[in-house]
């Protein structure tokens, strides 16, 4: 190690982001790199090597970036600040992109993915979000939505899903149409609620202003000033894909979010998602992004089980 420690100065509020709680912050960094890492007021102090030093250096400032602008700073982000130094891209695409609907803070990307999504969804009238679970896909586009209907540039928000998971049909399940559908959006309506919070989500189920429909329920309805969201759209079938594409009203913007390796249809190849990508990639006013494995923000082990799958797809000859 180095004798002489490279010392940052920072505001008390990313000090404290760097040091996480117990010094779980430090541990994760001083792992990472191989580095010491103090601190004695005022800022943070680096002891290692120099390339540990450098590449520690732009993990403390991303993690510094975040709490200066009043973000949380969790686990999952000292990770991906991790990462994003050992790739070299630093912070990029942490900055400009808020979203200020987050119950306990503004949202914002954590990862150059994440950002390029956020700004396809700014962009484009329909946006493809593909990836391992994790990466915040369906999270992100929730929280673009709701933020255009916080600040009235859509009459609705509306969260679709097919519902094969469970291998039922709804008109089996007991109870109104919310209470059928509900189990299949536990993802999107625990989104909704770290977003809106419960009551405020509560309040605008009530007045129509947040609905949720399967996607059977889609047809032959024409979804004008909505931001529309189909979820698991892997398990669509290319009908209903064209199906719900083509419900696209004036005023209106769209995200299909899905994993192409996590199809839950009886014949892989009826999936709607791929076939669709693969047709309108390219259109104007289409976006797509895809995730990796390096995008989960997940438990750490999320992003270690999505690399082995995909190292096992690659030996086999797949391609997803």
């Amino acid at each position: 190690m180095s004798r002489t420690p490279e010392f940052i100065t920072l505001s008390d509020a990313a000090v404290r982001a760097v040091a996480g709680t117990n010094s779980r912050h430090v541990a994760l960094i001083e792992d990472a790199f191989g580095v010491l890492v103090e601190t004695p007021g005022g800022g943070v102090s680096l002891s290692g090597d120099t390339k540990g030093r450098s590449q520690a250096k732009k993990a403390v400032q991303a993690i510094a970036a975040r709490a200066d602008q009043g973000l949380e700073v969790s686990d999952a982000d000292v990770r991906v600040a991790i990462g994003q130094a050992r790739g070299g891209t630093g912070a990029r695409g942490s900055a400009g992109q808020l979203l200020p609907v987050g119950r306990r803070g503004q949202v914002a990307p954590k990862t150059p993915n994440q950002a390029k999504y956020l700004d396809a969804l700014e962009r484009c009238d329909l946006v493809f979000g593909l990836g391992p679970a994790g990466t915040g896909k369906t999270f992100l586009a929730v929280a673009h939505g709701a933020g255009m209907l916080l600040r009235g540039d859509v009459d609705r928000l509306i969260v679709s899903r097919p519902a094969v998971e469970a291998g039922e049909r709804l008109g089996f399940l007991p109870g109104d149409l919310n209470e059928k559908v509900d189990p299949y959006m536990a993802p999107v309506w625990e989104a909704l609620t770290d977003i809106l919070g419960a009551e405020q989500l509560r309040r605008r189920r009530e007045k129509g202003e947040i609905e949720v429909a399967p996607i059977a329920f889609l047809r032959g309805r024409t979804l004008a000033q909505a931001f529309v969201i189909v979820d698991e759209a892997q398990n669509a079938s290319r009908a209903q894909m064209k199906m719900v594409l083509t419900r696209i009203g004036e005023g209106s913007r769209m995200a299909v979010t899905g994993d192409p390796t996590q199809i839950d249809l009886p014949h892989a190849n009826d999936s709607g998602l791929a076939h669709a990508v693969g047709l309108l990639e390219g259109v104007k006013g289409i976006g797509v992004t895809r995730f990796e494995a390096e995008d989960v923000v997940r438990h750490p082990l999320v992003e270690r089980i999505v690399r082995a799958y995909d190292e096992d797809a690659a030996k086999r000859g797949r391609t997803v």
